[in-house]
C-alpha cells in the first residue's frame, strides 16, 4: 500500500483549525475532495472508489468548493460514510474518520488508502457496479482497457503475450496517427472492441503505451 505525504496525520503541536486550514489551502487535487454535505452514499462512494483505484485520498465533509469551512450538518453523515463504504462499494473498503472543531464547526476528515487489488466498484443508482479513477480533481470513469489492465494484475503467474501481426497492427497504427480513443482504435485495425482492449492492456503493462484524459475521452498513444 502506498504512502504519500498528503495522508500524514498532525501532530500533537498543532490546533485542528491549523491542520484543516492547511489542507483546504492546498485546495483539491488528486488525493483530495471537499464535500458541502453528504446527501446520498452511492453518489459519494464514486468518490471511495476513485480514491482506492488511484493513489488514495481524503475527503474534507463540511467544505465547499471554494474552501470556506460549512461544517457538517449532523453526524448521520458520519454513518453515510460508512454505508457509502461498506454497503456501495465492492469490495467493501475501510475507511477512517477523524472530526476537527474549525470556528466552531465540525470537519469531518475521511482517508481511503489505495487498495492493491483492484478495481473497487461503487453501485450507482441503477444498481450497476461501475469502477472510477481520481484524474486531477475529478472522479472519472474507469475505461474497459483500464479495467483489463487490473484484471490482468489479479492473475499471479506472469502473462504470455504472444507478438502477432495484431499488435504489429495496432502499434504502427499508434506510431501513425498519434492520440487514439478506443473506437478509433478498434475502426483503424477492424478489430473488435473485446480485442482491442485487451491488447492496450498489455501495451499498457509492459509500458508501450500510455493512457491520457482530456476533453471527456481516454486517449492512447506510444511511448
Amino acid at each position: 500500500m502506498r504512502l504519500f505525504p498528503y495522508l500524514c496525520r498532525p501532530m500533537k503541536t498543532r490546533t485542528e483549525t491549523l491542520y484543516i486550514q492547511q489542507l483546504v489551502d492546498e485546495g483539491e487535487h488528486i488525493q483530495q475532495d471537499f464535500k458541502f454535505e453528504i446527501s446520498d452514499a452511492r453518489k459519494i462512494a464514486r468518490s471511495l472508489s476513485a480514491f482506492a483505484n488511484t493513489e488514495g485520498g481524503r475527503l474534507l465533509i463540511g467544505v465547499k468548493d471554494n474552501g470556506k469551512i460549512a461544517g457538517i450538518r449532523s453526524e448521520e453523515e458520519i454513518y453515510m460514510i460508512e454505508a457509502a463504504a461498506s454497503m456501495y462499494c465492492q469490495p467493501p473498503l475501510k475507511v477512517s474518520t477523524t472530526s476537527y472543531q474549525v470556528e466552531g464547526k465540525t470537519v469531518l476528515e475521511a482517508i481511503i488508502h489505495e487498495e492493491e487489488n483492484k478495481p473497487v466498484y461503487a453501485i450507482d443508482n441503477d444498481n450497476k457496479r461501475r469502477a472510477y479513477l481520481r484524474i486531477h480533481d475529478e472522479n472519472i470513469l474507469a475505461s474497459p482497457v483500464h479495467l483489463q489492465v487490473w484484471e490482468q494484475l489479479k492473475k499471479k503467474k506472469g502473462t504470455f503475450v504472444a507478438f502477432t501481426p495484431k499488435e504489429q497492427k495496432l502499434l504502427d497504427i499508434l506510431k501513425e496517427k498519434g492520440n487514439l480513443t478506443l473506437n478509433q482504435c478498434c475502426k483503424s485495425c477492424s478489430l473488435n472492441r473485446q480485442t482491442i482492449c485487451r491488447l492496450l492492456a498489455n501495451f499498457i503493462r509492459f509500458d508501450l503505451v500510455s493512457a491520457t484524459f482530456s476533453s471527456h475521452k481516454f486517449y492512447f498513444k506510444l511511448k
